[in-house]
């Protein structure tokens, strides 16, 4: 196991690589850095916003708006920066959160009209007092981020009132962000207090112990206001509001036969680590994950929140299942949610983190080596994250000797996660609006276009593919850097400068019908001197339109999300010269198909080797399943009886794509070969 010390020399240089890499300050990466993990252990709301402001008796960095529980959280960091862990004093935490709670009351007041309306902070501002103004603020969270450690007496500080409204004062500290990483699920650090009747589903299974119970509204809609998205972070989709005909059904059974709800409701499926019971009663579920039902336990919320209905009377039922594998826990989730969720359309992009482009992207990244750059003579990978903390652990349980090598090998600056991925892949293809609504957007819309590429082509992740798009993310880094560096910036937009600046150089090369030669930037592992040049141009073009909007459109942030943004930007026009740096159609399809000429060689020895490999046990398995099965094409039949009775000792090609095809279908119908 990882200690706090190892986690935290990690974190740390993560941060240090970070800002390095991407031209920001330490503290800006240290402070996104916190919050993507807030973000994915469902803390905060893929609605959070930087915005650094600091006065004397002020000070902010960023908010986030939970528009379904009315909860306004500002952030403040207190960041050490140094090799061994820090004591967070009561002295630093009573003067961040007077300077957090003097902020928002200033802001309620009309703070906004003493700011540059072209900063991040007026946005901020404004958006605070709107919400007051039109009463749309039930909570306040006050939080504080840090890397040093938190005694106990200050990790629970009684919550205020201020003019009606509750305050509460949190610190995530060093520690939280260790549970964070050592749950298996990125929300596992949270017990639910409950007092459940309970009938146990007799079982014999070393994965899971399933509960049937029953919930009332009321209390759903309790746990809900105190948990939030954190009880989601596994679910395939988010509340639809009560827009599809299922959640109308839903609010006129909550509000006219509220005694109804069970007979006519499917009720939540819900996954936990562990459960603790007394006498007939659940008392406290750990980790509690509704993986189908959100728009069920939304639903009920809103009744309470939005219409002031009593749901006292309305029971739902749960069937409760404590994951006991660990290991297979995002599994498990996945499937429960794919077999479960029958209420609304589900497109197969919800279950992404099964998708194979991560296999494909990972194999990748771990057979190719990058060129050697900066006079190094040794060659290093790319390391693609699909999990966060992964890059940690597969240091864990090496030797010093190794995680030297290791580190060498794979450089931090050279580590790739998933979401900064979507951000850089959506930006070349022309999204910056969608990358401008934050990063949980950015993700999702990446999930769909992947899943779509794959469903009409699966040769689509290519070597070529994977090498373009380090590319990308190396011009996404880069481009960051340049404008933080650039003289006429002038702080603020910087991500929405960005983002749109490179969608606009992808869209400028399209508009020639021309493609970029990543292969150059490859071959550098960094920027040519004419296409830098080139950006630096665009990015002070773009900067100026961002942050001079169309009259009415005061709010820059919410501007750059707007779909009109994008189309007026591209009507910019922009001098600048790519010589050199351009390929024809032509030219860029003979590449794509003989990447996938030697994608499919190497899929077909992948599934040869695959199939020679599995063990005889599980292949008798498979024959019986499939004996079973009087759908089964009579010829794919015979080619499992004959492999699995040893008379293809060599399956060909063919045969064993066969082979692979009746493994893998097995597995997706729910038949269990481990």
């Amino acid at each position: 196991m990882i200690s706090i010390e190892e986690f935290h020399q990690d974190f740390l240089q993560s941060i240090l690589s970070d800002a390095s890499s991407r031209g920001l300050m330490k503290s800006q990466a240290f402070f996104e850095n916190v919050c993507e993990e807030l973000i994915s252990a469902g803390d905060l709301t893929k609605n959070y916003t930087n915005a650094d402001y600091a006065k004397k008796g002020l000070e902010a960095h960023g908010f986030d708006y939970d528009d379904e529980r009315k909860i306004l959280s500002l952030l403040v960091h207190q960041f050490f920066q140094t090799d061994e862990i820090e004591t967070l004093t009561k002295q630093h935490i009573d003067t961040k959160f007077k300077r957090l709670e003097s902020f928002y009351t200033k802001s309620t007041k009309g703070l906004h009209s003493k700011m540059e309306e072209t900063s991040e902070a007026y946005d901020m501002a404004y958006q605070i007092y709107q919400w007051h103004e039109d009463k749309k603020i039930e909570k306040i969270k006050l939080i504080v981020f840090t890397d040093g450690k938190a005694t106990r007496t200050l990790l629970g500080l009684p919550n205020k009132r201020l003019d009606g409204i509750e305050i509460e004062f949190r610190v995530i500290d060093i520690s939280y962000l260790h549970k964070i990483y050592l749950s298996e699920a990125a929300s596992g650090v949270f017990e639910v207090n409950t007092n459940l009747p309970y009938l146990q589903v007799n079982s014999d299974s070393d994965e899971y112990q399933s509960y049937l119970s029953c919930i009332s509204g009321d209390e759903l809609a309790k746990i809900y206001d105190e948990f939030g998205q954190k009880l989601f972070e596994q679910n395939v989709r988010t509340f639809l509001q009560f827009r599809g005909n299922v959640n109308k059904g839903l609010r006129n059974t909550i509000e006219g036969n509220p005694t109804m709800f069970f007979a006519y409701n499917n009720g939540i499926t819900a996954t936990a680590t562990n459960v603790e019971i007394e006498g007939n009663k659940i008392k406290k579920i750990h980790n509690l994950q509704i993986v189908n039902g959100g728009q069920t336990t939304s639903a009920i919320y809103a009744a309470v929140k939005n219409f002031k209905q009593d749901v006292s009377r309305v029971s739902v039922q749960m069937k409760l299942s404590v994951v006991k594998n660990y290991e297979k826990q995002n599994d498990f989730v996945s499937k429960v949610s794919e077999y479960a969720n029958t209420q609304n359309k589900i497109n197969k992009s919800d279950f992404f983190s099964n998708n194979p482009f991560h296999k494909d992207f990972k194999n990748h990244s771990k057979r190719i080596l990058a060129p050697t750059s900066d006079g190094s003579q040794l060659r290093t990978y790319w390391f693609y994250e699909r999990v966060r903390g992964e890059y940690l652990n597969e240091q864990a349980y090496l030797t010093p000797a190794k995680k030297r090598q290791f580190q060498l090998e794979h450089p931090k600056l050279q580590v790739l996660d998933k979401t900064f991925l979507s951000k850089s892949e959506n930006t070349w293809l022309q999204k910056p609006n969608i990358v401008s609504k934050g990063a949980q957007y950015s993700f999702r819309e990446f999930a769909d276009t992947v899943t779509s590429n794959l469903e009409k082509d699966e040769l689509a992740i290519t070597e070529k593919y994977f090498k373009d798009a380090i590319c990308r993310a190396i011009l996404f880094r880069n481009t960051e850097k340049m404008v933080s560096k650039s003289n006429w910036y002038d702080g603020g937009f910087r991500a929405q400068t960005v983002t749109y600046s490179i969608a606009y150089l992808a869209y400028y090369i399209s508009q020639k019908e021309k493609f970029l030669d990543f292969g150059k930037i490859w071959e550098i592992q960094n920027l040519p001197e004419v296409l830098e040049l080139s950006l630096k141009v665009i990015t002070q073009k773009v900067y100026q339109a961002l942050t001079h909007p169309p009259e009415g459109h005061a709010n820059i942030s919410q501007y750059c999300k707007k779909d009109f943004c994008w189309e007026g930007l591209k009507k910019m026009n922009v001098d600048i010269s790519l010589e050199g740096l351009l390929i024809d159609k032509e030219e860029e399809k003979y590449s794509n198909k003989i990447a996938k000429k030697e994608k499919k060689l190497d899929m077909g020895i992948e599934i040869q080797t695959f199939i020679l490999k599995l063990e005889q046990e599980k292949r008798d398995r498979l024959l019986e399943y499939y004996q079973k099965d009087d759908k089964t094409s009579p010829m794919k039949l015979d080619i499992l009886k004959k492999y699995c009775y040893g008379n293809l000792l060599l399956p060909s090609e063919k045969q064993s794509k066969v082979l692979y095809e009746l493994y893998n279908k097995a597995t997706e119908e729910g038949f269990c070969l481990d």
